[in-house]
């Protein structure tokens, strides 16, 4: 193991032989600094999510698995400093849709618990259920269920002293897409009570490799955890993807078996992770404080109404469905019907991201057919201050030099852990390239989410913006 000198990059062979003694007495040393006796506390917890019956569940990729190749788990984590507390929770799905306004509102009034403290962060799991489909929903509604008993336990299990330590390591096993730069930190926060490792939470900005669309399973960074937790006695590992919009994990050159890639990555993952851990990190312990805004993000104006109906004759669009939702092969025309029904009935078109609201099923409407609290408006984000570290959380899947901008704003200063796919429903934030290129991760806002309008060049200049702002109103507390 090599490790280059005054920064926490790691190129780890092996480290499964670490015996946990050994890990733990170095993990002790690796703290730059040292402070007085901390009030922090923090409690732990991990529930099996895998659908509980035989209910054929469509996955992200529009088809049921044959097969389950690996348990979805749930994991929380609980920081209290005595006066607020701070509950982040990690998933083996892509998103957790339908049970976010559930867990928001019991949360609030059941736990005490504001939205601006229940943090609720993806994997971005491709073999797992999804939530969008109506025949999914009750699922939902029992991972509700299931999450918040997670974070009840978790409650239960608090105790303290605890202290936090950050650092970060290299994990260049990606690709990037539309973007001359790519971000391959691997972000590690540690929490440890009585000189032991009782949590490790850790980001990497990408897809998750995956071993294929027929199976139920967690992707490499699923293994990945079962790996750092095997080689941490009592500790619980949490895992939740950073902003890799348009990044993708490389499939390792010298498997051809895809559970062999998977897992070869996998151990690839936690030795970043491992390494980072042993080397020099930043105690981050201190007071909670959280702000929690939606973002307004702009949209570009219409295509003209005789270009739309080209288009749909063109394309043979059927003009009298209404919206069909995923997986149905006609789901990606939804948004030239809402286009020309926008025209027909004289609609006005959306100009901003919070004129219009997000049903279960993934369409933007102007209103909900009926009214909830926390209606899934683009784009919530969570900004909490934990000691001196910042800690950002933001809705859907953003784009990795968007993240990368807000990382390298602050990371001089302040030590900054920067997520995304966080709470309800994964829309693309895309950078202004993409949008120009009029690529994929563009499209998503048409093609799945029914939005009538696409994005204007400026979104990623205006999600940076916004979050930088945030960070800042937060700091200056």
């Amino acid at each position: 193991m090599s490790r280059k000198k005054g920064r926490s990059m790691f190129i780890c062979k092996n480290v499964r032989g670490f015996q946990s003694t050994t890990f733990t007495l170095i993990l002790l040393t690796a703290s730059i600094s040292c402070f007085a006796d901390s009030n922090l506390a923090a409690g732990t917890a991990k529930t099996v999510i895998t659908p509980p019956d035989a209910k054929p569940r469509v996955s992200v990729m529009g088809v049921v698995p044959k097969s389950k190749e690996h348990d979805l788990y749930a994991r929380a984590l609980v920081l209290n400093d005595g006066t607020n507390r701070l509950v982040i929770i990690t998933y083996d799905l892509n998103c957790l849709d339908v049970a976010t306004p559930i867990l928001r509102v019991r949360c609030r009034d059941e736990l005490g618990i504001p939205p601006a403290n229940l943090i609720l962060l993806g994997s971005h799991n491709h073999q797992a259920p999804i939530q969008i489909v109506p025949d999914n929903f009750d699922y939902g509604r029992w991972l509700a269920e299931q999450i918040f008993r997670l974070i009840q336990e978790a409650i239960a299990n608090e105790q303290g002293p605890v202290r936090l330590s950050f650092g970060s390591g290299q994990g260049d096993f990606v690709t990037a897409m539309a973007s001359k730069e790519k971000d391959t930190e691997v972000q590690v926060l540690s929490v440890v009570r009585n000189g032991k490792p009782v949590a490790v939470l850790f980001n990497h900005p990408t897809h998750p490799l995956q071993t294929g669309t027929d199976t139920m399973s967690v992707g490499h960074c699923g293994y990945a955890l079962d790996t750092l937790e095997e080689r941490i006695p009592g500790c619980i590992a949490l895992y939740a993807d950073g902003c890799g919009g348009n990044q993708f994990a490389r499939k390792p050159r010298e498997t051809r078996d895809p559970l062999d890639a998977v897992k070869a990555l996998a151990t690839s993952l936690s030795d970043v992770v491992s390494g980072t851990l042993t080397g020099t990190m930043t105690d981050v312990t201190g007071p909670i404080s959280t702000s929690m805004e939606t973002i307004s993000l702009p949209l570009a104006d219409p295509m003209p109404r005789e270009d739309a109906e080209e288009l749909a004759r063109r394309l043979e669009v059927p003009m009298d469905i209404g919206y069909v939702p995923y997986p149905d092969e006609n789901r990606e025309t939804n948004w030239i019907r809402a286009l020309i029904r926008h025209y027909d009935e004289g609609l006005p078109f959306p100009k901003r991201t919070t004129d219009m609201v997000c049903t279960d099923d993934g369409f933007l409407l102007h209103e909900l057919p009926e009214a909830r609290e926390f209606p899934c408006r683009y784009e919530e984000t969570i900004v909490a201050k934990i000691g001196k570290l910042v800690f950002v959380a933001m809705q859907g899947e953003v784009c990795a030099p968007i993240g990368m901008r807000i990382k390298d704003t602050f990371r001089h200063e302040h030590p900054i852990m920067v997520f995304a796919y966080m709470g309800e429903h994964n829309l693309y934030i895309p950078t202004r390239r993409i949008v120009e290129m009029d690529v994929y991760q563009s499209k998503v806002l048409r093609i799945q989410y029914a939005c009538p309008v696409g994005w204007s060049p400026e979104v990623e200049t205006e999600m940076g913006d916004a979050v930088i702002a945030m960070v800042n109103g937060v700091l200056a507390r």
